[in-house]
């Protein structure tokens, strides 16, 4: 197998920069949109609501592996959660002792809210890049994300809803 040339290198370490730079920017516009909707809730919290919202109700192993976090800590989040009247445990019809998480008005609530922030923000901030460089962010970012396997926000069951 071929070794990557210095150049091909030296670009793969710029890009990895500046998706970190962009990723510590979406993450600070994230923080910001939750805090103006629920103060009180974590991002990792919000991630929960938003798969919720995305996936539709389910298990906790089925949530905790959409997280890729161990049951127990997803249980303590769900514990949280219901605490606060963002999500409801339930059982399925077909067999009663699996529970599924869904969640609630309020949490349906909270995820619109904040998403409808930060994608105001973030038009925002795309509205100041030359008009020129957005058709090559949207290229770049489609195939950043094909390649890391995250499905489009737009073929998404709820697609206005997204982390």
């Amino acid at each position: 197998m071929a070794r990557p040339s210095p150049a091909s290198e030296s670009d793969a370490e710029a890009m990895v920069t500046a998706l970190l730079t962009a990723s510590r920017l979406l993450v600070a516009v994230s923080a910001r949109s939750l805090a103006a909707v629920e103060d009180s809730l974590t991002l990792p919290q919000f991630r929960m609501l938003v798969v919720l919202d995305g996936r539709g109700p389910l298990s906790l192993s089925g949530l905790a592996g959409e997280l890729g976090v161990q049951p127990s800590t997803a249980m303590r989040m769900i514990d949280r959660l219901v605490a606060a009247g963002m999500v409801a445990r339930g059982v399925t019809a077909e067999d009663r002792r699996t529970s599924v998480i869904s969640l609630t008005k309020d949490g349906r609530r909270i995820v619109n809210e904040a998403t409808g922030r930060r994608r105001r923000e973030i038009a925002g901030i795309v509205d100041v890049m030359p008009p020129g460089q957005r058709r090559h962010l949207i290229e770049a970012l489609q195939a950043f994300t094909e390649a890391g396997g995250e499905p489009s926000v737009a073929n998404g069951p709820r697609a206005h809803a997204t982390w």
